[in-house]
């Protein structure tokens, strides 16, 4: 039987398969094999020994968070407590084009007195999908409902933005722990201690994925990481030289799209600083 693994424990794997919940293990080739198994893979189940024999091949896969065969990626970033992490945002976004992931960003804590229009703004004009909510009293929770429809749907973001909160408030229950954010640090505490998906309704399934400080680019090189800023594209026809990589040319068609206001000169900006990080390091 085919079912979608929800939730790994050590060596025990949660399968959901058709309308049951089966606890297996990994039949030992696959162990033999070193074969990984993620939350939302596809596999084959033996339900007679409770052993998961095969796995299905993987449209995407994330290393951090760690799961597979996901449909879209909703990105929290909270409007303050803690403040927005355009950074951590920017890497998100590219790892999530690199996957053929549809990138949803999700501006959380609404009620609290923040500015965050120019985040709007910015990524609207881009071509992106930016939702806001306050998780603690359901604002904006209708439209997280209607998005993950039938679904595979994975939540990320720095700790202390909200996911888990969201996830609870979609649910009306208590299914993902929530974290607290240190007045004093102002960062959120990790207290998400795995990923795990939950059935929102049949065939939707989303993911509670553990609070981290930091998400690195994963299998990218410096020379690719402009196809992952879309907005560079209608650009770069306009550059002097095909190998032109929008920093130090002068002829650059993004260099002037930027000074047009046409790309947002801090997107613009992380690219160049994670342009230097990839070219920077050493590829082993």
């Amino acid at each position: 039987m085919k079912g979608i693994v929800v939730k790994i424990q050590g060596n025990s794997y949660t399968v959901k398969v058709d309308s049951k919940v089966v606890e297996c293990m990994a039949k030992g080739l696959l162990k033999f094999r070193k074969a990984q198994i993620l939350v939302g893979d596809y596999v084959e189940v033996d339900e007679n020994d409770n052993l998961i024999t095969k796995i299905y091949p993987r449209k995407n896969e994330f290393i951090r968070p760690p799961i597979a065969n996901i449909d879209q990626l909703i990105i929290v970033v909270a409007s303050t407590n803690p403040s927005p992490d355009l950074m951590l945002l920017d890497k998100q976004i590219v790892m999530a084009e690199k996957n053929n992931v549809e990138p949803i960003i999700c501006i959380n804590k609404i009620d609290l007195d923040a500015d965050y229009g120019d985040i709007i703004e910015t990524y609207e004009n881009i071509g992106y999908q930016v939702i806001t909510t306050t998780a603690k009293n359901g604002i904006g929770i209708d439209k997280i409902a209607r998005i993950i429809n039938n679904k595979v749907t994975a939540f990320s973001g720095n700790s202390g933005v909200g996911k888990s909160a969201l996830t609870n408030n979609i649910f009306n229950e208590e299914v993902a722990l929530e974290g607290e954010t240190s007045e004093k640090l102002k960062k959120g505490k990790h207290t998400t201690k795995h990923v795990e998906l939950y059935e929102f309704a049949n065939n939707s399934f989303i993911a509670d994925t553990p609070g981290f400080s930091s998400f690195d680019i994963d299998g990218i090189t410096h020379k690719e990481l402009e196809d992952y800023f879309i907005e560079f594209k209608s650009h770069v026809t306009e550059c002097e030289f095909r190998s032109c990589t929008h920093i130090k040319e002068i002829n650059c068609g993004v260099k002037k799209a930027v000074t047009k206001r046409k790309i947002d000169k801090g997107r613009y900006e992380r690219y160049v600083q994670l342009y230097e990080k990839l070219k920077g390091e050493k590829k082993w």
